[in-house]
């Protein structure tokens, strides 16, 4: 038995270490943190956005900068929502925090079709209130829990079903130019961060709005993704890579260049 619970830490260990290296990169590569922010950091109940939380704040004891963290989260009213588990868990971590409230629940499930896919509606009511909610209390950075994972699965998401070469970057100024987006994760693997919130014993809260649709398209791209990562090791790895490795003049975007002026050459 010990020689398990010696296993056991030292992989926890190198998931964390791994981990924080991850992120610490992400921070230095895309400039997310710098002295002087104060960010907001988008609680869910979900792995990622525990694991976010955990390692920002770890960084915050030894980082060459000062930066201030609140967590926020949103309640959107879903029927069996756990409403003591985020802020027990906050205040015994002594992480100053708000939680919101908004019943976008009952529009969610009022405007979508029986059956049909709930999280692009529900993402876009969520960010509108976090983001009115980061201007008006000075939040000049919002932090999200998207991942290595989740960003080459949005990269396919949008070629697939939406005719776009278009994935999560790292840093992103909002559309309304009021906030910046960061992703502390993105170099980040989501079995990683799963590894590390069981071994941290975070108190999940599963989403019971559109987590148990077993129908929608990210769910096809994960199984996909995984298919291949099997098949063949490294093909992941390659596929973010490339995500950091644009060439722009060898693609066919008419908006981007004049395929039609003579003596214009892309090569």
């Amino acid at each position: 038995m010990k020689a398990v619970a010696r296993k056991e830490t030292y992989n926890h260990n190198k998931v964390q270490k791994r981990l924080h290296r991850n992120v610490g990169r992400a921070i230095e590569d895309f400039n997310l943190i710098e002295d002087g922010d104060r960010i907001m950091v988008c609680l869910s109940g979900g792995a990622d956005s525990y694991t976010m939380l955990d390692i920002l704040l770890s960084l915050q004891q030894y980082a060459p900068v000062r930066y201030e963290l609140v967590a926020v989260n949103l309640d959107q009213k879903q029927p069996g929502y756990p409403e003591h588990v985020l802020p027990e868990y906050l205040t015994g971590r002594g992480v100053p925090f708000h939680i919101l409230e908004q019943d976008t629940y009952s529009v969610v499930k009022n405007v979508v079709p029986e059956g049909k896919t709930m999280c692009g509606l529900c993402s876009r009511l969520r960010r509108g209130v976090l983001y009115n909610f980061a201007k008006k209390n000075g939040f000049n950075k919002i932090a999200l829990g998207h991942h290595r994972d989740d960003i080459i699965e949005t990269l396919f998401l949008n070629m697939f079903y939406g005719g776009k070469l278009k994935a999560m970057p790292p840093k992103l100024l909002s559309d309304d130019g009021e906030n910046i987006v960061i992703r502390p994760l993105a170099y980040c693997k989501e079995t990683d961060i799963k590894d590390y919130a069981e071994y941290k014993q975070f108190p999940i809260i599963p989403c019971t709005l559109c987590g148990s649709q077993d129908n929608l398209q990210r769910q096809a791209i994960k199984s996909m993704l995984r298919d291949w990562d099997r098949k063949y090791p490294g093909r992941i790895e390659t596929i973010f890579a490339s995500i950091q490795n644009v060439i722009p003049t060898h693609l066919a975007d008419t908006s981007l260049h004049d395929f039609i002026s003579p003596g214009k050459d892309t090569e």
